[in-house]
């Protein structure tokens, strides 16, 4: 897999869709969220056909703001889990990440400035001015590890008709750890994917 990843979304679909692109523009993966499920389940495939399933991320409980989100590869094998943290995701997003079986946190998702999703709340609130809001409050999240490392970072990039993200490794990680940290983006860009 060759990083920077392109995490790319319609604005305008009744169920979300994510396009995921390595550095050379080929589709590695293609994920299409399912409206008016109580229990999240969300199935990953390598493209748009939906022929080959790389993985789903399924949520621990019905509709619930401190859902925990597992990710499993095609095999039903553990790769990892994602959870927010309740009231300290209200001012900033807080996402602990942990990879395999292991139940303990090996990564912490955080919104990098925290202001920009202010911003974004008071500015995307304004008739017309709102459309426009995605080309100048660009969230980021950063993605460390206990000892306060920083290993990879998903910001916002300027588009008009679809949202992008862009997915850029900042030091080595292990097959494990990698694939788990892709899914917990994905699943924080579903969460979050409204701001900016």
């Amino acid at each position: 897999m060759e990083f920077p990843l392109l995490f790319r979304f319609k604005l305008i679909a009744l169920a979300p869709q994510i396009y995921v692109s390595d550095a050379s523009g080929r589709t590695i993966s293609y994920i299409k969220q399912k409206l008016f499920r109580l229990k999240e389940k969300i199935e990953v495939f390598s493209d748009e056909t939906r022929t080959h399933r790389l993985g789903t991320i399924a949520a621990d409980r019905i509709i619930d703001w401190s859902a925990r989100y597992h990710f499993e590869n095609a095999a039903g094998a553990k790769v990892g889990s994602v959870g927010r943290k309740g009231m300290r995701s209200l001012w900033r997003a807080h996402y602990e990440v942990s990879s395999g079986s292991n139940t303990a946190p090996a990564f912490v998702i955080t919104e990098e400035t925290p202001i920009v999703k202010l911003l974004d709340g008071l500015v995307g609130g304004i008739p017309i001015v709102g459309m426009f809001s995605g080309f100048f409050l660009h969230p980021s999240y950063i993605a460390k590890r206990s000892d306060g490392t920083l290993v990879m970072r998903l910001k916002k990039e300027t588009a008009f008709w679809e949202g992008r993200f862009r997915l850029d490794q900042l030091s080595d990680l292990n097959v494990d750890e990698e694939n788990s940290l892709i899914f917990a983006f994905l699943m924080v860009n579903l969460l979050e994917r409204q701001r900016g």
